[in-house]
């Protein structure tokens, strides 16, 4: 039986607006001051790795900006977000066809669940994976994995949708098959780069790549 393995961010449902502007907000408490323009590479890594990576804080100054990321996200950002048209009927598509379906994120745990309750989609999957607060399960292919494992599932029928280079890597490692989407917030030079095995433009298409 085919499983299909969603990413939420850029992929089930759009959060630009709630965590550019909490990560604007996090660097202005340390006064940095940026463009949300400016703030792109932060959608779809873990907070506290992308603070390290592109502003240079060290582990335990990037947990402490972190932590001041997530109170503004947690009271305002997770509220601005809208679901992608045509995620409901497509996941309403999949589940009458019998397929399973599974959410395999980066977001922490917490958010993940309260976002896909919000829109009222958390009955569509049988297993939903985030990330912990801790860091110690943040990497996407070990959330992938952990999916996998917990629901038992044929590999071989196994397909991870998301919208970052990080969705697809993490589908490899893990020896199943991606899809990517462009109405994300990745782009066709890292899905190419990356070895996308199929790159969809719209939602409604994503159906058609994973059945066949």
């Amino acid at each position: 039986m085919k499983t299909v393995l969603f990413d939420l961010d850029g992929t089930l449902t759009d959060s630009r607006e709630g965590i550019l502007k909490s990560i604007q907000y996090a660097l202005s408490c340390y006064g940095i001051e940026e463009g949300m323009e400016n703030l792109e590479m932060f959608l779809g890594p873990p907070a506290h790795l992308a603070f390290q990576e592109f502003y240079g804080f060290s582990e335990e100054k990037a947990f402490e900006i972190t932590n001041v990321f997530r109170k503004r996200y947690s009271e305002k950002g997770i509220y601005e977000n809208h679901i992608y048209d045509g995620i409901k009927e497509l996941l309403e598509k999949f589940h009458s066809d019998g397929i399973k379906l599974c959410v395999a994120t980066s977001k922490p745990q917490i958010y993940t669940d309260k976002i896909l309750e919000n829109f009222d989609i958390r009955k569509y999957f049988d297993i939903v994976v985030g990330s912990d607060l801790d860091g110690k399960l943040c990497n996407k292919s070990d959330i992938i994995a952990k999916v996998i494992e917990l629901g038992g599932y044929d590999k071989s029928e196994c397909f991870m949708v998301g919208d970052r280079k990080y969705d697809i890597i993490g589908a490899k490692e893990n020896g199943i098959k991606s899809v990517a989407v462009l109405y994300g917030y990745g782009n066709m030079e890292e899905f190419i780069s990356s070895s996308a095995d199929f790159i969809v433009e719209k939602v409604e298409d994503i159906y058609e790549s994973a059945i066949f």
